[in-house]
């Protein structure tokens, strides 16, 4: 077993949305958290980086994060990478939309899929999970 720390890239186009997740993780330990404020850029990080996890919204420019999700299972040594989904649709459009759909439409559903506002609690099971903390 490694003592490296883990990395998790957070894409997010709000500045609130990502200093809340960067407060939850650094609130579970000693994490490498990197952002991007878009899809595009968040391949590009993940790319470079192989983040431990990605914590991606959906509505963003560029390049939401539907086709950021499925534009990862496109490369071979990121098509694995846990994704835990944030999204404000079920609250901003009144449409619930899950995870099991992503699965249906994508082949695969992401690890987690939490609707927003973010309860921090949550969040930190979630990452606690796909992460294996204690």
């Amino acid at each position: 077993m490694t003592d490296e720390k883990k990395t998790i890239l957070v894409v997010d186009d709000d500045p609130d949305a990502i200093a809340f997740a960067e407060s939850v993780i650094s609130d579970l330990g000693d994490f490498n958290v990197l952002t991007a404020e878009d899809g595009e850029a968040g391949l590009t990080i993940a790319k470079a980086s192989k983040p431990d996890l990605i914590i991606l919204d959906i509505t963003m420019p560029v390049k939401n994060g539907f086709e950021t999700f499925n534009d990862l299972r496109k490369f071979e040594d990121l098509k694995d990478t846990p994704v835990i989904m944030l999204t404000g649709i079920a609250h901003d459009s009144g449409i619930a939309f899950k995870g099991k759909d992503m699965g249906h439409y994508f082949g695969k559903e992401p690890e987690a899929f939490i609707d927003k506002p973010v309860d921090p609690e949550k969040l930190q099971q979630e990452i606690k999970k796909i992460l294996g903390i204690q």
